[in-house]
């Protein structure tokens, strides 16, 4: 039954890791019951499986969910039974966590602290959005200088036709060796290991002391969290991570720190400012307000009777 789980996986193109998954949490299902066919098990069963992961094991919500998925791939396409109801099913917890982002200064240090092809790695993930495995998937023919874009194929690790020899399906991050395909037995160049990157992106935000917890994924959030600042609409945001809803992408709203989102003005902010206890009534409401009436920052607004003079040799272009 196990070998009609990897030919059902493969006649659909999933990748190697969904396969070995699938595998895995078909085996475990099984092994559950104390090794009865699924042919033979009903909601009942699954729903037992299901729940034992959330209450005895204490998996995570998406852990759960790729064991139902891979549940449900079995039933619908391997053993072709009506698939079963899983109303029952005690469910994990889902925590409500924003992603992590970086300002601009930590996302440039750790980078400048990396080379070669780490490096440029690292500049794909930031300057993209790309997932790290859509970056280091990326072959000669997905770079489009001409156009100035970059095609991310198949992101969800569906397999292309290769042709072996053609330069444009040579691997822009290769591997330093050969090494046997797990599904053909063939001897050829894979690309580069995610590991690599990751461990020299790990080094990076060690070494600087950066005290947020900060991976490869962190410059795609950092991306598109930075992309929103700049004014760039959820939509366009939204295409370019490759979201199939819009709301995945409303997440990154709520991580930012401006006035108009989630970001407000501290009234402690002025409370000490030089001058402030002088001020008539209506300017200190205005100073305390959280909607800004005037676009200079109060940090570059200027007290009555206060002045100040550029420094000779200033140039406009430099302020």
């Amino acid at each position: 039954m196990l070998d009609r789980v990897r030919g059902a996986v493969r006649a659909r193109h999933y990748s190697l890791r969904t396969e070995e998954a699938y595998v895995g949490w078909v085996k475990r299902f099984v092994l559950f019951h104390g090794k009865r066919h699924p042919q033979t098990m009903e909601e009942t069963e699954i729903n037992a499986f299901l729940s034992d992961l959330a209450v005895r094991q204490g998996v995570s919500a998406s852990t759960q969910n790729q064991a139902l998925s891979a549940i449900l791939f079995l039933y619908r396409h391997v053993l072709e039974k009506p698939l079963p109801t899983v109303a029952d099913v005690v469910r994990a917890k889902r925590p409500r966590r924003l992603p992590a982002v970086l300002t601009r200064a930590e996302v440039r240090a750790p980078i400048a602290r990396l080379d070669g092809m780490s490096r440029l790695a690292a500049l794909l993930l930031y300057g993209a959005g790309l997932r790290l495995l859509e970056c280091l998937r990326l072959r000669v023919k997905d770079v489009e200088f001409g156009s100035n874009r970059i095609v991310v194929r198949d992101a969800k690790g569906q397999r292309d036709r290769i042709a072996a020899r053609d330069w444009g399906w040579q691997w822009i991050f290769p591997a330093d060796h050969r090494s046997r395909d797990p599904r053909t037995g063939a001897i050829r160049r894979h690309h580069v290991h995610e590991s690599v990157v990751q461990r020299a992106v790990r080094q990076a935000v060690m070494d600087l002391e950066i005290s947020r917890r900060a991976s490869c994924h962190t410059l795609r959030h950092s991306f598109a969290t930075h992309l929103i600042e700049d004014g760039y609409d959820i939509r366009t945001i939204q295409d370019l991570l490759g979201h199939k809803d819009v709301k995945t992408a409303m997440i990154y709203t709520h991580v930012l720190n401006r006035p108009g989102t989630l970001g407000v003005r501290s009234p402690a902010d002025v409370l000490w400012r030089p001058g402030f206890s002088r001020l008539p009534d209506t300017r200190r409401r205005a100073l305390l307000s959280n909607s800004p009436t005037v676009a200079i920052p109060p940090s570059h607004q200027l007290e009555p009777g206060e002045t100040v003079s550029e420094p000779p040799g200033d140039l406009d272009d430099d302020v």
